[in-house]
């Protein structure tokens, strides 16, 4: 396919410019100065690659501010993309230096390219191709298989991904036993869950190695390192129902000038979050539809486990989710039912689960209830501990029993038996009383 790019009218970055809807003249200025310079370079060389952008960052001399660098280099990045679309160009060059390193984000190459040898910055950068070791043929047969068979197989693959690199960056003789592979990579890690992570290592290539061979005995597996590691997992923070009406103020008078209804929306995340046990996904994930007002239930859809549940909620908690819905709507949200219930005028109108628990453990920490700066104390994660805890705790003030109600609650949570909601039960002093 032959270029159509660069075009020597320009009026494909007239075009493209036009398209940004920018608001303001100094943004459109900007923009059109940073591309006309750089297909003022590019003019000059025959094909677009590398060549292209070392010259270019050699000539508009922003080496030096790495403001300046982030922001002109995502121009050409958006530009170099849309070019790729229309077909105008072939590759971008800049997607291809990423492909050939092995990552996914353009600001590392750009910063390579920018450094004073980046030959030397780019091959820092190159990370092992995907399942190149010895076994990746292996294990990359296998993660397909799992996925064939209809299961989400996430955590498992990013295990043997780390272990597969180990393999490349670390080879040993040809011959070398598959036990000894994983003591060489026992050895080189000193993190504390490093003996749990090896012994899910294992276990794994223990199920892959029998899919393979199924005559091979079945590997006992061993629990030492895993209950190790749990006692050094972080206890979680029981809320009292007095913290939990301390959060909900802050977030409802949270500051927020330019965004109106997020106050409001944080409010409701934190009130579905402790009164219906929401993880941080399920609640970026709810929709408009997904919400029954007259029934008074949310819809849970496709979370762990493929799991999807109806919850019916309080009276109370009705309420507050009716009062939310009608204030999204006056300020512009969008009545179609597959919209985010929690909406923003941005990307598209859904919250991300990273955003939500940024959001809500500022307003942990507005509370005083977690240190000012860190990870250390509460977490937004602790709001479903607290939900299970103080339900159990009212059962008791009422005379019933907790164990009946155990496989209810479990449901609601959504968790596949009562063992997992067992996990989620701190024992507190009023739960020792």
């Amino acid at each position: 396919m032959t270029a159509r790019w660069p075009d020597p009218d320009r009026a494909t970055i007239g075009r493209y410019v036009a398209s940004l809807d920018l608001r303001s003249m100094k943004s459109r200025t900007c923009y059109r100065q940073v591309l006309h310079g750089f297909q003022d370079v590019a003019e000059r060389y025959e094909a677009l690659g590398q060549e292209v952008l070392l010259a270019w960052l050699g000539e508009s001399a922003i080496r030096r501010a790495a403001s300046t660098l982030l922001h002109r280099t995502r121009i050409i990045d958006r530009f170099l993309e849309r070019l790729v679309e229309i077909g105008a160009i072939e590759r971008n060059p800049v997607a291809a230096l990423r492909d050939e390193c092995n990552i996914k984000q353009s600001m590392p190459i750009w910063r390579a390219l920018a450094s004073r040898d980046p030959e030397q910055a780019l091959a820092e950068l190159r990370q092992p191709r995907p399942f190149g070791s010895v076994l990746g043929k292996m294990m990359a047969e296998h993660v397909a298989m799992m996925r064939r068979r209809g299961y989400k197989y996430t955590s498992q693959p990013l295990l043997l991904l780390r272990f597969d690199r180990f393999l490349q960056s670390h080879p040993g003789p040809e011959t070398e036993p598959l036990s000894a592979m994983i003591d060489r990579w026992a050895t080189t890690n000193g993190t504390r869950h490093h003996a749990e992570e090896c012994e899910k290592l294992k276990r794994v290539l223990a199920k892959i190695l029998r899919h393979r061979d199924p005559s091979m005995p079945e590997r006992r597996p061993d629990p030492r390192p895993r209950k190790q590691a749990a006692r050094q997992w972080r206890k979680p923070h029981i809320y009292s129902p007095a913290d939990v009406r301390r959060m909900l103020d802050v977030a409802r008078t949270y500051p927020s000038p330019r965004v109106p209804l997020r106050p409001q929306s944080m409010y409701t995340m934190l009130l579905l979050a402790y009164c219906a046990g929401l993880r941080r996904g399920e609640l970026a994930r709810l929709d408009l539809g997904d919400v029954d007002l007259q029934d008074g239930t949310i819809t849970i859809r496709e979370t762990k486990f493929f799991k999807t549940r109806i919850l019916p909620l309080p009276d109370s908690v009705v309420v507050e989710l009716r009062a939310y819905i009608d204030a999204r709507r006056r300020a512009g949200g969008s009545q179609d039912a597959r919209s985010g219930l929690f909406w923003h005028e941005r990307g598209d109108g859904h919250y991300t689960p990273e955003m939500i628990t940024w959001l809500l453990a500022d307003v942990i920490r507005r509370a005083g209830l977690k240190p000012l700066r860190g990870k250390t104390g509460p977490r937004v994660h602790d709001l479903r501990h607290s939900m299970v805890v103080n339900r159990i705790l009212e059962w008791y003030r009422t005379d019933i029993n907790p164990q009946d109600r155990l496989p209810f609650l479990a449901t609601y949570l959504g968790h596949r038996d009562i063992n997992s909601t067992l996990v989620y039960i701190t024992v507190t002093q009023d739960l020792l009383h």
